[in-house]
Parts: C-alpha cells; structure tokens; sequence
C-alpha cells in the first residue's frame, strides 16, 4: 500500500434528469482526473442524475412530472451506464467513488459506488436515512453500508450529505480505521439562507468528521448554472424557486481538519486536487482517537449493527434474532465488561 496518494474532488453540474448525458460527463471527468494525475476521484451526492431540487421547489401535487423523469433517469447499479463508469475506471486504472440515484424495482436509494482501478466495485451503498424531503423520493439503507474497505490507496469510506450529521453512524467508520473518507454533497446553498443548510454549515460537517476521525476528508459537490435552474421551471417558465446559484464547494481537508486545497468558484466547474501523505494520519491520532486511546468504553459504547436487512427472506437464511424478541433481561441485570449479562443479588434489605 502506498502511503502517499493524489486524490480528485469534482465540482461540476450534471446533464440534469439525463441519466446518459451524466454519465459521459462522468467518463470525461474520469480522463481529465487521470489525466492531472489522480489515484482516486470522487463525485458528489446523486450526481447520476443531478440531485432532486424539485423536492425542495414545489408542492408535492406539483413534483409529479420530475418525479416520473426521475424514476426513469436512474441507473440500476448493473445497467449500462455505471458499466460505462467502471469501464472507465480500468482504462485509467483509477479509483472513482461516484454517487447516484439507484433505481431498484419500484424503489429509488441514494447510492455510492467505490470503483476500483480494475474496474470492479468494492464496495456499494445506500444513505442510511434520506434526509427531511428526500424521504419523498428515496428509501432507507441498513449497517451494512457503513463500512470502511481496504484498497491499495488506503482504507477507504464514503457518506452521503447528512450522514455527517449523524453521530454514531460517524463514529461506526472512525471505529472501522478510515483513512481516505469521501463525502458526496449536492449543489449547496441552493435554498438560500437556511442556517442548517448553508455551505458554511456544510462544510463544518465536513471538516469535523476530518478532525473526529484523523481522516482526509474529499467533499465533491455539484453546481447549478442559469441554465441548469430552468430545468425545473415554474408554471411561467422561470427558474426553480430556490435557485441562488453556485453550489460548488470541493476541497480537501487533512487528518488535522485543515483545508488542504484551494477553493474554487462555487459557480466554477472543475476539479480540485491534493497529494496527501497517510503517515500524517498517525500524527493526529496520537493527539485524539476517539475510537483508540482516547474512547472510554467503560463508559459509552456504539451498538452497531452492520447486517444486512431485506423485507424477503429465502428459506434456508437464518435471519437474526431481533433484540425485541430476545429472553427478557432480569430486572436487575447488568451488562458486564465482556458484554456478558451479569445477574445481581434480588434481595432487599
């Protein structure tokens, strides 16, 4: 494994609701990653086919239309369009870590894929909760997508928006020893001066996740052009109502939480760039590992459950016991350092 590696974060604007225009955008993007000398590239959040604006734009009698054109945008993750990326992948001899809005059957998932330079997927994922209106369009992941996986670059992970807001799904990859963590944004600040919402906000996320876990953090994030709000026009054909431009904010940010590239435009397409050194990783875990040295297991501890869970299951499959359906602990029980349930004394004095 090398411990020195040159990592690509794209700020670009998809083909939006065109799920084959994004994805010869997306092996443009490849080449010119490779071309500037990338071991590894990273998209944003449901680039695959731009994220839903709409969801944020209109009532929801009136979404119908870019629901349907949604729907019919969204690659499978054995279709031919994320072929094409992984295609795309081997040629360069590449890593791409590219998000998507995955269709499966009936059902939408915002996904990611980390595409090996062999062209195979290491690893793929589902955002564990959409978040507030997306919750419309996409459904829910389980454990099984939090996970960290070895690759020749380093031990890599990726999350979608606001599952860095999420505490404990964080602190189940810091656990899982990240090195290089990816994490997908869509075109921020579109809805203007939501505090939670902001780009400032956002990237905060970004750069404590880098900080908690001792990781090197790549945000790639979309964009939104004139032209590209007049893809969600209202009834008198102007731009999406909470349209304020711009949107781009990839970066790099080091295991000490420092922005280590410079920003480009919010409005500006392109790629940013870093050479990072995986030593500097051991430097800042010696000050603070949350989930090393520094965690107190005696006295808080993450339940994580990293199964995966299908509403069908084939005869054969064991499927795990719930907790709920488990034999009743004694009142009085205690859970000992091994995890062992320890029975005490009933008596009373």
């Amino acid at each position: 494994m090398s411990e020195k590696v040159r990592v690509a974060a794209v700020q670009a604007e998809p083909v939006w609701l065109d799920i084959d225009g994004t994805t010869e955008k997306t092996v443009q993007l490849i080449a010119e990653a490779a071309a500037g000398g990338a071991d590894l590239v990273a998209f944003p959040e449901t680039w695959i086919p731009g994220y839903p604006v709409f969801l944020w734009s209109y009532p929801v009698y009136e979404q119908m239309e870019f629901v349907a054109r949604y729907h019919a945008n969204s690659p499978t993750i054995d279709g031919p369009q994320i072929v094409k990326i992984r295609e795309a992948a081997r040629r360069h001899s590449i890593t791409v870590i590219v998000g998507f809005s995955e269709k499966d059957g009936g059902s939408l998932y915002m996904s990611q894929a980390i595409i090996g330079p062999d062209g195979e997927i290491v690893l793929h994922r589902r955002k564990l909760k959409p978040t507030h209106a997306e919750r419309t369009l996409f459904g829910e992941s389980d454990g099984s997508g939090i996970k960290v996986v070895d690759t020749p670059l380093g031990r890599l992970g990726a999350l979608n928006c606001f599952e860095h807001l999420q505490p404990l799904t964080k602190y189940a990859m810091y656990a899982q020893n990240e090195q290089i963590h990816v994490a997908g944004w869509p075109c921020l600040g579109i809805l203007g001066n939501v505090p939670a919402l902001s780009p400032e906000s956002i990237m905060a996320c970004s750069q404590t996740y880098a900080l908690e876990g001792s990781t090197f953090v790549i945000t790639a994030s979309q964009i939104m052009s004139d032209d590209g709000a007049r893809k969600f026009p209202t009834a008198d054909g102007g731009p999406t109502p909470v349209y304020t431009g711009g949107g781009g904010y990839a970066r790099v940010y080091g295991p000490h939480s420092g922005l280590i590239t410079e920003p480009l435009d919010p409005a500006e397409e392109g790629i940013v760039y870093a050479d990072i050194d995986l030593a500097d990783i051991d430097l800042a875990k010696n000050t603070v590992d949350p989930a090393g040295h520094y965690a107190r297991p005696d006295v808080t501890r993450l339940v994580f459950d990293d199964s995966a869970r299908t509403p069908v299951i084939r005869p054969g499959a064991m499927p795990k016991v719930p907790v709920e359906a488990a034999e009743p602990e004694p009142a009085d029980a205690e859970i000992g350092w091994d995890g062992a349930i320890e029975t005490g004394d009933v008596s009373r004095a």
